[in-house]
C-alpha cells in the first residue's frame, strides 16, 4: 500500500514545502472493466430502524469542494460552521447557541473561512483568504492560508502557512479520512499532513491533463480521477497508488461525475452525478453494484456512513436522501432545504447528518 508520506520537510512560515518522491517513468494502461448492470429503481420503502428528524438549522457553510466529515468533533458532540470571518461551534448534545469564535492572524484583514475541521477535539484546521496589510503598503490578497486555531482558548496554534503560493496548482482539497491536504500540479500530487507539517509528492507519469476530483482510499491503495480536463469521457479512472498506474475505470455514468467517496473499510466507492444518480462500486474489480434513483436534478455530494450502514446523498433538488447501503433501498428524503444542497456528511457515530447550500447549514439527528 502506498504509505503515505512522512518524511518530507515541515510545511513551515509562509511556503508549501514538499518533499519529492521522484518521477517513476513507467507506463500504465487503462483496462476497461466488464460494465456489471445493476440498477435498483428505488421507491421510498419502510422506516428503518433510525429515523431522522430535523435538528436545526444555522446560517454559513462547511466545505463545499470536498467532504464536510471533518466539520464534526472526534466525539460527535460540536459542528464547526465557517461563516464569513467566524466560526460556529453548533453543541450537538446540548443544544445550545452556538459558540462564536473569532479567528485572526498577524498581519491580515479581512479574512474569510472556506472551511474548518477538526483535528483534535478543541483543534481546527482551517482554510481561508484574507488581505496582507503591511504599515507603509496596500493591501494585496493573501494566498490560501492553512493554519490551526484553538477551540478553547480562541487563538492561533502553531505557525501561519501559505499554501500553493508559487502558482500553478489546482485547488486544495482536505481528505478528512486520510488527514492530508491535497494539491495537484504537472502530474503529481503534493500531500500535507497538518498534524505532523509533513508532506510528500505522489507522481503519476501518465497523468498528463488536470483533474478537478480526485479522491484517495482510507487505506492508501487507490486513487480515483475525474473530471480530467480535454478528456471526453465521463468515468472515473482508478489509479493504483502503489504502482503510480492507471489499472481501471468506474464505468456507468451518464453525465459528469461530482463526487467520489469511500467507505471507511475501503471496500466500496459512491459517486454522485450530474445525471442524478447515485452509484456503488465494489473496490478491486471496480464493478457496478447499485445504481440509486431518486434525485430530481445533479448529486452534488453522497457519502456512506461511518458503520457502513447507509448512504447519504445531497442534491440539487434541495432534498437530502438516505439509502440502505445494504440493498440500496430509499428510507428517507429531507426536504427542509430552500436551496441545492452540495455537501453533506455523517457525524462519527453515524447519529447525525449534517447538509450545507452555499450559505446554511441543516442537521438532522436520527432516532
Amino acid at each position: 500500500m502506498l504509505a503515505f508520506p512522512a518524511g518530507g520537510r515541515a510545511l513551515t512560515g509562509r511556503s508549501f514545502v514538499k518533499s519529492n518522491f521522484g518521477l517513476f517513468l513507467i507506463s500504465a494502461l487503462l483496462y476497461p472493466a466488464a460494465l456489471l448492470q445493476a440498477q435498483v429503481e428505488t421507491v421510498e420503502g419502510p422506516p428503518s430502524a433510525v429515523h431522522w428528524v430535523s435538528y436545526g438549522h444555522v446560517e454559513g457553510h462547511l466545505a463545499l469542494k470536498y467532504s464536510s466529515a471533518g466539520a464534526f468533533s472526534p466525539d460527535s458532540s460540536l459542528l464547526a460552521v465557517a461563516s464569513d470571518e467566524k466560526v460556529l461551534l453548533m453543541n450537538l448534545l446540548s443544544g445550545n447557541g452556538p459558540k462564536v469564535l473569532k479567528p485572526r492572524v498577524p498581519e491580515v484583514d479581512d479574512l474569510e473561512i472556506h472551511s474548518a475541521n477538526f483535528l483534535e477535539p478543541n483543534r481546527l484546521f482551517l482554510l481561508a483568504n484574507g488581505l496582507f496589510h503591511v504599515k507603509g503598503q496596500r493591501p494585496h490578497p493573501t494566498p490560501l492560508l492553512a493554519f490551526q486555531w484553538d477551540t478553547t482558548e480562541d487563538q492561533l496554534q502553531g505557525k501561519l502557512n501559505e499554501v500553493g503560493a508559487k502558482g500553478g496548482f489546482s485547488p486544495a482539497r482536505y481528505f478528512p479520512m486520510i488527514g492530508y491536504l491535497v494539491l495537484y500540479k504537472d502530474g503529481s500530487f503534493d500531500l500535507w499532513n497538518p498534524r505532523t507539517s509533513q508532506g510528500g509528492s505522489l507522481p503519476i507519469p501518465d497523468l498528463t491533463q488536470v483533474p478537478n476530483l480526485f479522491d484517495f482510499s482510507p487505506d492508501g491503495h487507490w486513487l480515483l480521477l475525474a473530471q480530467i480536463q480535454t478528456t471526453s469521457g465521463e468515468d472515473p479512472s482508478v489509479v493504483d497508488a502503489r504502482t503510480h498506474k492507471f489499472v481501471d475505470a468506474l464505468h456507468g455514468h451518464e453525465g459528469t461525475v461530482l463526487s467520489m467517496a469511500f467507505s471507511r473499510d475501503s471496500k466500496k466507492v459512491v459517486t454522485g452525478c450530474e445525471d442524478g444518480k447515485v452509484r456503488v462500486y465494489s473496490v478491486g474489480d471496480w464493478k457496478l453494484l447499485q445504481t440509486l434513483v431518486g434525485h430530481k436534478g445533479a448529486v452534488h455530494r453522497a457519502e456512506f456512513s461511518p458503520d457502513g450502514k447507509w448512504i447519504v446523498s445531497a442534491g440539487e433538488d434541495q432534498t437530502i436522501r438516505v439509502w440502505s447501503a445494504d440493498d440500496g433501498t430509499l428510507l428517507q428524503t429531507l426536504q427542509e432545504s430552500q436551496n441545492p444542497l452540495l455537501t453533506v456528511a455523517f457525524s462519527p457515530d453515524s447519529r447525525f447528518i449534517a447538509a450545507s447550500s452555499e450559505s446554511q447549514v441543516l442537521i438532522w439527528k436520527g432516532q
